[in-house]
């Protein structure tokens, strides 16, 4: 249906508040727009925000949609259209020029590889340096693929040509991984402290999720486009982006509690958060901490623009921030966003009492426009202190127009006097909810909410003839590779082989996607290749991938979880379809009989509480999700015709290990009476490393077992290097095969060595401690009593494995790959029970481990964790994490303390606590390490979790888990006698392991049958006495903080009676 036409009395009314709004448009951003690249500088500079243009240009487009409406436009509709098109080509002609930063930060995510975020408005010049301003904002470059992506579906042509299609496409892997990149904001300041600290942003998060949905499956050349121009959206880096801004709501980010750009995702433009009492809750955040007569502040503590900030400084000296209390400026533009979210939800009430605040606070100004901010003047700071919200603002008159307020009151105004509806603002249907929204407009696929009634569609495919029949003697149907032409399935290896031609350009100097694993999301859809359909086996059952794919009982647990995790996280059209290919070798063994279990489960119709349809594969296609990934065919020949022939040939069974699997189904050999086959081995590593290299050559051809190669091999391989010839191939080549055939008879000691010695390193583990660090927990990796790295942001596969092998493994070579055993567990372990996981601030991979090895040896003294199955891994694990589920078993209260201890478990309200201990002494220092009163209680409020990570950071070098319990406990202790003695203080400071020193000593002095052992040993006894009882380690450390505070360096109000309960 075409729109109205203005007629009559009203029309005339309405055409001439049109040509008001056309006269601001044209007298404040029209007529400063660059006649070179069309971008739009701000008034006192001479370049241009990308931010600040995405919003002009949505202004001008929003003009150019009202004035369609009319039949006599005076040619204004084509001037504003091209207007608007020019601005958002003048920022991608801008973006071009760095395309080199674009494809170094697809590796890497550096800020310093990051797109600038303003230019010169005429020569598109970068504005600044990398290292001297804030450019990584990935919120401005998601704004412009989302507008990008609403005006050229309401029919504007933006992107003209095949080479900017594949830098969009190279964008889209820009943002894809905002879930994991710390950035500096939408304030371009990064933390709120101001130090040039980069952090997780909610808001950039949110943008980049809303602009992954709206672009996914876009044809950017509109109408006149196909397959070769469309975009395509990772589905899995999307969920992630998804999940992972679930976890961080309602807050911004680690140092900031809340912040008004956050409204910018909860409503328009981006209107990212699909839980609507999230949004709701979020949105109530923000007002109730943030709101203000005129505008909003943008967070707690934020000093820019106050009077008090030293502008010479670029950064924040410590305490600073405490001044900024009270004082922040407000920003009325935050009062149009909220209008604008009145708008869009139709409620003109709450829209006009926003519009009359914001008609109120235009007035003031001088410039008769809306201001940047209002601030509190100097004169006035004090006594707004003394009284908030007592003294008159003033506003903003150093700045001139603000173009990216001006912007979105212009479209606000236009939506309010009815000149544009909703629907023409967002063709892309953002402001409806997502079960609702109808994807008209899409071409190809398209992103939408989860679904709750979703059915997983399961497949599944033997290896082999011999396996399909094993199978149907128990009543289960499967199907040969040869049985499910014409359909073909591949590894999922293939899939990223194709996908890494998806927006290759020479001449721009673009690789396209780079080489990640396609995730479950991923692999669930069936894709139609070059007129071939293909289907792929999940991540999980690709044997290529790390050794935990060989256990059974793990692997099982997987493949439950991933069809939970589809059936929980689907968000396309079509249902998801998992093609299940299972191997003699994998099915093999004690857990066969699981194995049976979980595909009953399967042909019941339900698995772990998801609705399954299991069947043959042909007849699954027409109701699944369909991808279309025919661009290979222009964008790389070569492996075009690659895979038509690799497509053509007859289908293979999967290639077998090296090693041959021992009898049929029925045999179920374990893996016990697997390792009798194997002769022993009589020697030692140490003895090994005594003989010639040429001996140690020799032995290779003589041993039979597994273990013994091997164990000759790591000589080797630390004597003479990976690439020594040693026989038929390298050393490394000699340790990749026994790391197969390790895997295949599942001797876990020998498979994780084998994984150590080649760096293996499992493909989830930056995404595991990604989830780790949103659900505000730090990670460390190292071994204890040696150098532990502290993980406080996201970072890439290539530090971690970095960490792993240069940290981690010269210390115990075993440790480096048991600790990402521990890191993936840990990760479903917090998504999955956030409350175990209560009062753990620091999740120390290292001394969990060492917990576990402390319960292996409590239960069998000669077993060896590193020869536990990676499940029997995940079960121990589990049992130490949460001990209250486990079988519950006597422990000593050393060993109580080491178990809390290794976890770094602390009682609720610790970290206050400790805030008013340090509130009364100057510094607290323990193991070498001082907490300093000065700056941090002025820099940092009570309940910060800043001061938190502060604590933790000054408790890192305590040598044992135990001693960091007392000293837990030691801290808990001085807050109670100083709150119960409130005029009693420590003067210069408090040293924690004197007071231990002290507290064991008095134990020893009082207990005489103690008085002659070590001091270690003392140590050791003292720790295993309970806390709370007469002779408790509480009553031994209150008496000698109370002897402290009494005799040395106390300071007491004379006014009062100084009395220790």
């Amino acid at each position: 249906m075409s729109s109205p036409v203005f007629r009559d009395a009203v029309g005339e009314e309405r055409l001439r508040r049109l040509d008001s709004h056309y006269l601001t448009v044209r007298n404040l951003l029209l007529a400063r727009q660059s006649g070179t690249l069309g971008l739009i500088p701000a008034l006192a500079s001479e370049y241009a925000w990308v931010r600040d243009n995405v919003y002009c240009s949505a202004a001008i487009w929003a003009l150019a949609l009202a004035y369609r409406r009319i039949d006599d436009d005076k040619g204004r509709t084509y001037e504003l259209e091209q207007s608007a098109v020019k601005c958002m080509r003048g920022i991608l002609f801008c973006y071009m020029r760095q395309s080199h930063k674009v494809e170094r930060f697809k590796a890497l995510q550096s800020y310093k590889d990051s797109l600038h975020c303003r230019f010169h408005y005429i020569t598109g010049d970068a504005g600044s340096d990398d290292a001297e301003y804030g450019h990584l904002q990935i919120d401005a470059t998601s704004l412009f693929l989302l507008f990008l992506s609403q005006m050229t579906t309401s029919g504007l042509q933006i992107i003209y040509t095949m080479d900017e299609v594949n830098f969009i496409q190279n964008l889209v892997y820009y943002v894809e991984r905002a879930y994991r990149t710390p950035d500096y904001g939408m304030w371009e300041r990064g933390s709120k402290d101001n130090n040039n600290t980069r952090e997780l942003h909610a808001s950039s998060i949110g943008m980049a999720k809303a602009a992954l949905e709206v672009i996914n499956g876009l044809d950017l050349f509109g109408s006149q486009g196909s397959v070769s121009s469309t975009v395509y959206v990772d589905s899995d880096a999307h969920n992630r982006n998804r999940m992972i801004l679930g976890s961080l709501l309602p807050r911004e980010s680690s140092s900031k509690e809340t912040d008004a750009g956050l409204l910018a995702i909860t409503g328009y433009p981006a209107f990212a958060v699909d839980d609507k009492e999230q949004r709701n809750r979020t949105v109530e955040c923000i007002m109730a901490k943030l709101k203000g007569e005129y505008g909003l502040k943008r967070f707690l503590r934020d000093g820019q623009f106050t009077a008090l900030e030293d502008k010479s400084r670029k950064y924040y000296e410590p305490a600073e921030l405490r001044q900024f209390d009270g004082i922040e400026c407000e920003w009325p533009i935050f009062f149009i966003y909220l209008m604008l979210d009145a708008l869009f939800s139709g409620d003109k009430r709450m829209a006009e009492e926003y519009h009359s605040k914001l008609q109120n606070l235009m007035l003031s100004s001088p410039c008769g426009q809306l201001p940047r901010y209002f601030m509190v003047p100097v004169f006035a700071v004090e006594e707004e202190k003394k009284c908030p919200g007592t003294q008159p603002l003033v506003p903003d008159t150093e700045q001139g127009v603000f173009i990216w307020g001006t912007s979105l009151y212009v479209i606000a105004c236009l939506l309010s006097d009815e000149l544009v509806t909703v629907g023409e603002l967002d063709p892309l249907e953002r402001h409806i909810e997502p079960m609702f929204r109808t994807h008209s407009v899409k071409q190809h696929s398209s992103l939408k909410t989860a679904r709750s009634d979703v059915i997983v569609q399961v497949a599944l495919i033997a290896e082999s003839s011999r396996l399909q029949a094993s199978m149907a003697m128990y009543g289960i149907e499967m199907q040969t590779l040869h049985q499910v032409e014409p359909i073909h399935v591949q590894s999922p290896t293939s899939l990223i082989e194709l996908y890494s031609k998806l927006g290759v350009n020479m001449k721009l100097g673009l690789s396209g996607r780079p080489c990640r694993p396609v995730g479950t999301l991923g692999t669930s859809k069936v894709y139609r290749i070059m007129g071939r359909t293909v289907a792929f086996y999940p991540i999980i059952l690709d044997q290529t991938d790390f050794y935990m794919s060989h256990d059974m009982s793990l692997l099982l647990h997987n493949i439950r979880s991933t069809i939970n995790f589809i059936h929980e996280n689907w968000n396309m059209q079509g249902r998801p379809t998992v093609v299940l290919l299972l191997r003699e070798n994998t099915l093999r063994g004690a857990h066969f009989s699981e194995a049976l279990e979980l595909m009953a489960e399967l042909k019941r119709g339900e698995c772990s509480g998801a609705r399954v349809r299991l069947g043959r594969l042909q007849p699954m296609v027409s109701a699944s999700c369909i991808e279309h990934l025919d661009f290979i065919v222009e964008q790389d020949p070569d492996l075009a015709t690659s895979f038509r022939i690799e497509m053509d040939a007859p289908p293979l069974a999967v290639q077998r290990s090296r090693s041959s699997i021992a009898g049929l189904l029925e045999q179920h050999l374990s893996t016990e009476e697997m390792s009798r086959r194997e002769s022993v081995v009589t020697f030692s590593e140490e003895e090994a490393s005594s003989w010639p290299t040429d001996w140690l050559v020799q032995q290779l051809h003589n041993l039979s077992s597994i273990q013994g190669r091997l164990t000759v091999l790591k000589v080797l391989y630390s004597r003479e290097g990976g690439d020594f010839c040693a026989g038929e191939g390298s050393v490394l080549d000699g340790i990749e095969t026994l790391y197969r055939d390790a895997g295949d008879s599942r001797k876990w000691k020998c498979v994780r060595l084998a994984a150590s010695l080649l760096q293996k390193l499992v493909d989830s583990l930056a995404p595991a401690i990604s989830t780790m660090l949103v659900c505000g927990k730090q990670v460390t990796l190292g071994v204890p009593g040696f150098e532990e790295h502290v993980i406080s942001a996201p970072i890439g596969p290539f530090e971690i494995k970095d960490i792993m092998y240069k940290k981690v493994q010269p210390h115990s070579v075993y440790e480096a790959v048991l600790q990402q055993e521990l890191v993936i567990f840990l990760s479903s372990y917090i998504s999955s029970y956030p409350q175990i996981f209560q009062g753990m601030l620091r999740i120390r991979i290292g001394w969990i481990l060492q917990a576990m090895k402390n319960e292996l040896h409590e239960r069998n003294k000669l077993a060896e964790l590193e020869s536990l199955s990676p499940n029997d891994i995940k079960t121990l694990l589990h049992e130490v994490v949460n001990p209250a589920e486990a079988e519950q078993r006597e422990r000593s209260w050393l060993q109580k303390r080491q178990l809390s201890g290794a976890l770094n478990k602390v009682p609720p309200g610790f970290y206050d606590k400790v805030y008013a201990v340090l509130e009364k002494t100057k510094r607290i220092k323990v193991a070498g390490n001082t907490l300093e009163q000065h700056p941090l209680i002025y820099d940092m409020a009570r309940g910060d979790m800043t001061f938190a990570l502060k604590v933790e950071e000054t408790l890192k070098d305590v040598s044992s888990p135990e001693y960091r319990q007392i000293v837990v406990e030691v801290l808990t202790v001085i807050f109670v006698v100083l709150e119960r003695n409130s005029e009693l203080e420590f003067h210069q400071g408090v040293d924690l392991n004197e007071l231990i020193s002290s507290a064991v000593e008095l134990f020893l002095s009082e207990n005489l049958e103690f008085r002659h052992v070590s001091k270690a040993e003392g140590l050791k006894i003292f720790f295993n006495i309970p806390p709370f009882n007469r002779c408790g380690t509480t009553s031994y450390l209150a008496r000698v903080i109370s002897n402290k505070l009494l005799v040395g360096g106390v300071r007491v109000d004379p006014a009062t009676e100084c009395s220790v309960q």
